[in-house]
């Protein structure tokens, strides 16, 4: 039997997901109130209403079961009870750059990565190099505007 790949997120993540479902599940009804409408219409082979309502229907309803497989899942985990020497999932990390300017990073769920905010995905290239070093430690990676090297300078769950 294949089991089930857990999906690890931060509870902010998984708030997210959770939010962005019950505003799809609200939509729902709606949309079947348009496509009634549209069809009363007459003509469905020229009727752009209709088209378009079917068109939303049929991307809501992938949205909402992409949703609802991602939820089913998630495993929450809370960075605050983990602690260690090695970067894991959830790890507040400070790297230090080529110029030796550091640069701060939380290695999260693919679903609450937002690399503005300092949130990168566990799954990226820089997140999959930092997992498991350590401080003072030099991670390398590759990335397609060339070569990109850091020290790891602290690691931190908060």
């Amino acid at each position: 039997m294949a089991s089930v790949e857990k999906m690890p997120m931060l509870q902010i993540g998984h708030e997210k997901l959770s939010e962005e479902l019950r505003a799809l599940k609200i939509e729902r009804p709606l949309i079947v109130d348009a496509i009634e409408e549209a069809r009363a219409h007459g003509d469905l082979s020229e009727n752009a209403e209709y088209h378009a309502a079917k068109e939303r229907q049929g991307q809501v309803e992938a949205t909402i079961s992409d949703l609802e497989d991602k939820l089913s899942r998630a495993q929450v985990i809370d960075p605050k009870t983990l602690s260690g020497d090695k970067i894991v999932f959830g790890a507040t990390v400070t790297l230090l750059d080529e110029d030796d300017k550091p640069v701060k990073y939380q290695l999260v769920g693919q679903a609450e990565a937002d690399a503005k905010k300092g949130m990168i995905s566990y799954n990226s290239p820089l997140g999959r190099a930092l997992i498991g070093k350590t401080v003072d430690e030099e991670v390398e990676l590759t990335v397609p505007s060339g070569d990109k090297y850091y020290l790891v300078e602290k690691i931190e769950f908060i």
